[in-house]
């Protein structure tokens, strides 16, 4: 994210400096990009898992800041609402078992966590949204109290001009909410996957990987309900686009973009492309300067930390992000987020390999796709997938005319899973770290079970015999019983 906030009154000039800095950045990011040899290396992958906090009768304990407190793990941060957390997997090769050192990884960062709240009679727990959520919990006192997440919600609250945002989705049920701040946006958990890709061929990677997330996510939902209601299988690309919208009536009518979208086209150039676009659409949020002159720390042959634009792009949330590291000599990678958080580590990790093996899969091929593939059907893919789920039809490109073909995403993906396999296996991914994974996505497509539908297949049983607030909570019970016990949603009885 870029630069500390330690304030949070801002004057117009501070603005007005900070748009030119972000200019200076751009122009250094493309310096950088364009100096031989910069960002050239191994592939290498990460995650970062965001969780919920809870209390002995699954309600949202609002404790993250106290909880943290208890542990000294240093992968463990706090997120936006005050019941929530995040824990960042540390990078590995993606050649090699990256699946086993993510599954690791995983394990002992929710042992701590758990660990930790365990003292406080709170318990962890990875759901897409928590489905015990009440309109009560999302007031503005659930705000992580931090300068920085204050900032970003002053910041959309004052061009909202004091009206609240609405949120209004539509599924089996109907769901109208609004609120004075951006704290719905906390309700959406995700695990959000990190490819690291050479410069010269980001482009490719990055529609790869916009193309590939329409199918993907519609195997792996595990987010349906929201403040007691039935919504989409992936009610978190609805609910977070809107929580975040702060858009005047006039803006809106006019179609300016939203700060949570799909992207707008596809990439032609390279990373460059995305970071100047979001500099050019987005107005600032947080206008913090760091002391670092970008240009002339370029211009000295050095790698500059690009602070104010790092920043500004994470206040941007499109659903495939690139991502600017100054780490280790500098690089770019690609941040996939449209994944949601559980049901247990194994399915989590199936997600990725699927991700992962789909986009490397698709980069040899995305350049001769994409002239038969309008971006627009990679968006009605995306949404399709996130309110259907396995009953989503998609568009999918075919180098034969006339592309792209409509195929229902259960005929789809027994077609990408072996493509997603031999992609891993071609970028060096030993074969008994991926079939392991693959079995796993293969049982959830033969059963139609995904996280989605047990969770709503299982409140069905329970509201025969109990109120929806209370089978809700029995529900939840029932989850967190399965996600511990470690088995893959397929395999849950619905009971």
């Amino acid at each position: 994210m870029g630069l500390a906030i330690d304030r949070e009154d801002f004057s117009a000039e501070d603005y007005a400096r900070f748009s030119a800095r972000l200019s200076e950045c751009l122009d250094a990011l493309a310096s950088l990009l364009g100096r031989e040899g910069f960002g050239v290396g191994p592939r290498t992958v990460g995650a970062e898992l965001e969780l919920h906090l809870v209390d002995p009768a699954g309600r949202p304990l609002p404790i993250n800041r106290t909880v943290l407190a208890r542990t000294l793990d240093p992968r463990v941060t706090v997120e936006l609402d005050r019941f929530n957390l995040e824990c960042n997997v540390r990078y590995s090769s993606l050649a090699g078992r990256p699946f086993r050192a993510f599954s690791a990884e995983l394990e002992s960062a929710l042992r701590e966590v758990q660990r930790a709240a365990a003292g406080l009679g709170a318990r962890a727990v990875a759901i897409g949204i928590l489905p015990t959520l009440r309109e009560s919990d999302m007031r503005s006192v659930a705000l992580t109290q931090l300068p920085r997440y204050r900032v970003l919600s002053k910041a959309l609250r004052d061009h909202m001009q004091g009206k609240p945002f609405h949120v209004h989705i539509s599924g089996p049920e109907t769901l109208t909410v609004e609120a004075d701040d951006v704290t719905l946006e906390g309700a959406c958990t995700s695990l959000q996957y990190h490819l690291r890709v050479n410069p010269a061929d980001f482009a490719r990677f990055y529609n790869a990987a916009q193309l590939a997330t329409g199918p993907v996510l519609a195997l792996c939902g595990n987010s349906p309900l929201f403040l007691g209601k039935r919504l989409w299988q992936e009610t978190r690309v609805a609910l977070f686009r809107q929580a975040t919208d702060a858009r005047t009536e006039e803006e809106a009518a006019f179609a300016l973009p939203t700060r949570v979208s799909f992207g707008h086209g596809w990439v032609r150039r390279g990373a460059h492309e995305l970071f100047a676009e979001n500099v050019a659409l987005y107005p600032a949020l947080l206008p913090v300067l760091g002391n670092e002159a970008p240009l002339e720390v370029v211009a000295q042959g050095g790698v500059p930390r690009l602070e104010e634009l790092r920043l500004h792009q994470g206040t941007v949330w499109t659903w495939n992000r690139a991502v600017f590291d100054p780490a280790e000599g500098g690089h770019v990678r690609i941040e996939m987020r449209a994944l949601p958080a559980g049901p247990t580590v194994v399915d989590m990790l199936a997600n990725g390999a699927l991700l992962f093996g789909l986009t490397l899969s698709l980069a040899e091929e995305v350049d001769a796709l994409l002239p038969g593939m309008p971006f627009r059907h990679a968006i009605a893919n995306f949404l399709g997938a996130a309110r259907h789920g396995l009953e989503a039809t998609m568009l999918w490109p075919s180098r034969t005319p006339p592309s792209p073909h409509m195929v229902p995403a259960q005929e789809l993906l027994p077609v990408l899973l072996p493509r997603a396999r031999e992609g891993l296996l071609s970028a060096g991914v030993e074969a008994d770290d991926v079939d392991r994974l693959f079995d796993v996505l293969a049982g959830r497509l033969r059963t139609g079970q995904t996280g989605a539908r047990w969770q709503l297949a299982t409140l069905g049983r329970l509201e025969a015999i109990q109120p929806r607030d209370e089978a809700l909570a029995t529900m939840l019970e029932r989850y967190m019983e399965l996600w511990e016990g470690g088995s893959p949603v397929h395999t849950w009885p619905v009971r």
